[in-house]
């Protein structure tokens, strides 16, 4: 195989093969994104009301909407009226 330059992409591809693993696991990260972003479509959620709506713990919730967060998918909202805990809001 010839390499080329600027391509090195399709030369990685071609020589290494991602391991089935990170498959499954890019899988699971889509399907836990969109469950999340659909259920912060119409109301801004706290993670204890995304825990039990997706029905996960809420240490995975944590991560996975930080991770959103960090992306830009996802922004902080309000503070509820008893100052605990924070709402999270669906960027369009």
């Amino acid at each position: 195989m010839e390499v080329v330059k600027g391509q090195t992409f399709r030369y990685r591809r071609e020589k290494y093969e991602v391991p089935a693993e990170a498959k499954e696991q890019l899988k699971y990260y889509v399907k836990i994104k969109k469950a999340i972003l659909d259920a912060l479509k119409e109301n801004e959620l706290t993670i204890a009301q995304l825990s039990e709506i997706l029905s996960l713990p809420k240490h995975e919730v944590v991560y996975y909407l930080m991770t959103l967060i960090k992306y830009g998918f996802v922004q902080v909202g309000a503070i509820d009226e008893m100052d605990e805990y924070y709402t999270y809001k669906r960027l369009k």
